[in-house]
Order: structure tokens, then sequence, then C-alpha cells
């Protein structure tokens, strides 16, 4: 029976192989034509992945977990011993009781001054006594008259003087505030908290390590979503855009999957001359960070290339270690051709052919796994 699937013409052929039937189809391969593609590798990333560093000297203390654990936002991951801090701290609220002490005194001396100036104090006059009265009587009142003295000016300046002792005495109580405010601040360094929901994909520390500012303690990711991250050459970016769609492949699922253009980095490497180009793959796709894989960049200005595309199920593999394909000639034999593959095409399930085929030839589809040279196919 002759029939037609998608423009190639299909003849159906019954065969029994080890008391199996099996169904054989010969198939006429014919050309395609398709935009020229660029296939660039790459490798899985997070979403999202943050390292972790410690931000103060001391010994690591807690672990939330291993590879693999994961963790949602806000949540302890890290601490590292905070005893010469706490320490620290101890003292600088002591300090900070004695400026408040010597800030209240301040203030109480300043009053006193206010409401009951010393220059106007009998007590704060020289001399005890009966002279200390002949003093606050008559030397001051002659002072005054032959010019002697001011007792304005001498009570301005001991205002001034209780007033800058108060104004000390505020900034010693906002240092040691200041101090405790540090001190808090490197409290928090030594304790290490998930920015996000995630997951820890490598831990570069153990419980008892001593580590130094800087030092790398773990990595956390998003693992929730993935991205394929690929360096781009500078001549094909301007084939692509951020929100374009182009086909991707991935190890793990062996088939093309769409990605998103998610990001394209403004600045090319001078070494290489690439720009970094991130792509969103969909939602619940299967991949761990690490894994190769593949992105196919259209050259949108080029000319359509043809190709000859044959079924995965055409190929024989149990013929050697290159892949192989059965041709009908024209007394309707079969032959073996070895064949060269190219890209993946149709989610896998078809390959486009390099060398060993030209369009009109006949293959056969679902061939007999035991079949030998010589055999004949009826």
């Amino acid at each position: 029976m002759l029939r037609r699937f998608s423009g190639i013409f299909v003849l159906s052929i019954g065969l029994l192989v080890g008391g199996e039937a099996l169904s054989s189809e010969i198939i006429e391969v014919g050309s395609h034509k398709d935009v020229e593609h660029v296939y660039l590798g790459g490798s899985v990333v997070p979403y999202k992945e943050v390292t972790l560093s410690a931000q103060m000297p001391g010994r690591v203390e807690y672990i939330a977990g291993d590879e693999g654990d994961s963790f949602t936002a806000g949540t302890l991951l890290v601490t590292i011993s905070d005893e010469n801090l706490l320490a620290k701290r101890k003292a600088a609220v002591a300090q900070y009781d004695q400026a408040v002490a010597a800030l209240q005194n301040a203030q109480v001396q300043y009053n006193r001054e206010l409401w009951s100036p010393r220059s106007e104090n009998a007590t704060q006059m020289p001399g005890m006594g009966m002279p200390g009265i002949f003093d606050q009587m008559f030397t001051k009142q002659i002072g005054d008259t032959l010019g002697y003295g001011d007792k304005d000016v001498q009570r301005r300046a001991d205002l001034y003087n209780s007033g800058a002792s108060v104004n000390q005495a505020q900034s010693q109580v906002r240092s040691a505030r200041e101090a405790i405010n540090q001190i808090d601040a490197a409290l928090r360094d030594t304790r290490s908290i998930a920015p996000f929901d995630g997951t820890i994909i490598k831990k570069m520390v153990e419980v008892g390590d001593t580590v130094q500012p800087g030092m790398p303690m773990i990595s956390f990711a998003n693992m929730d979503y993935i991205r394929i991250q690929t360096e781009v050459p500078v001549r094909l970016v301007p084939y692509i855009k951020v929100g374009d769609t182009v086909k991707a492949y991935l190890d793990v699922s062996g088939v093309m999957i769409p990605a998103k253009v998610a990001q394209i980095y403004p600045l090319a490497d001078k070494s290489k001359h690439t720009v970094t180009v991130k792509f969103d793959l969909p939602i619940g796709t299967r991949g761990v960070p690490g894994m190769y894989a593949e992105v196919s960049i259209p050259v949108k200005n080029s000319k359509p290339s043809t190709s000859i595309i044959i079924p995965k199920s055409s190929i024989l593999k149990h013929m050697g270690s290159l892949p192989s394909v059965l041709v009908m000639n024209d007394k309707n034999e079969a032959e073996l051709h070895v064949v060269r593959l190219g890209k993946k095409v149709n989610g896998g399930k078809s390959f486009t052919v390099l060398s060993g085929l030209k369009p009109g030839d006949r293959i056969i589809d679902h061939p007999p796994r035991n079949w030998k040279p010589g055999t004949p196919i009826k």
C-alpha cells in the first residue's frame, strides 16, 4: 500500500524476524530547507546563586545542612564563633553607662549654674566665716566700682563652661552608642542568612574549621528554575534579543526544548571576543547546575540551507561504531550505507544527514535487527 506522510512516499513491508513481526517501511528521503543555525555549547546554571563568605575571623560552629538540603529565605545557614565580640560588647556597654552617668552629672551642674550662679554664691568667694562675709559685702562691691571684676561676665563664663561639659558628655554618649552598634554589626556578620528560598549546592567548610574574612563557606542557589549560560561570539549577538525563543538541547533529556533569551551581558570578553548570554528554560525542565547544554542561534540573514532528514528509527547502531542505514538500490535490494549525522530535529525524533545520502534515496525505516548483507527484502 502506498501512503503519503508529510510529502514523503512510504511503502509498508511486513517482515518476520525470529518469529516476531516487525513493521518496516521504505521511505524516500527528501530535502529540507532551513535557516543556518550555529550550535553553541554552554552549561546549566541556577536561576539565582550566591556564595556566602566569612565576614569575620573565627571558628565555624554551625552549618544548617548538607548539599541538596533546601531552606526558606531568612533561615540561619552558618554561624561563626562570637565569644570575643560578646566580651567587647559588654565592655562597650559599660563605657556607655559611664558616659550616660557623666552626661547626667553635666546636666545637673548646668542647671545649678543656670538657677544658682556660683558668681553670686557667698560660699564660693575666697575666705571663711567673717572674711567671706567681708569679701561678699565690701571687696566684691569695691571691685565692681573700680572696674576690677564683672559678675555678669563671670556668670556667662561659668554657664558656658557648664554647657560645654554637657556637650562633651553628649558626644561621649553618642560615641559609646556607636561603638555598641559597630559590635552588633560585627555580630550579625558572624551569622549567614539565606537571602532567598534555595538549596545548598556546595559546602566549602565544615563545623570546627577556622575561617578568615573573605573565605567562601557555602554556595546557595534557587533551583526552582534553571538557565543555560553560554558564550556567544560577538558576530552572532545582533541576531538575538531579550525575549527571543531559540532551541536548546540538554544531555539529560536528549531532546530539543525551547529556551528564552533572558539576559545579554553589555560587555564582551576581551580575550575570547564573546558575550555572555543566559537563556531561561521552561518550568519543570530536568537538569542540574554544571550540566552540558547546547543552544541553536539562527543566522537570520543567511541563505536557507538544504539538508537531508531521516528518522532516528532508521539508523542502525549494531552494525558498528558508525551510524548506518539500509538503502534500496535499483534492484530493490538493501545496501548498507554509512552516514554522517548532523543535528537533531523534530524534538530529537530525526537527524540531519551531512553525507552518505542524497535526495531521492529510498531507505528502510525500522530495519530488521538481524539484517545481514545479502539478505533480500521482499
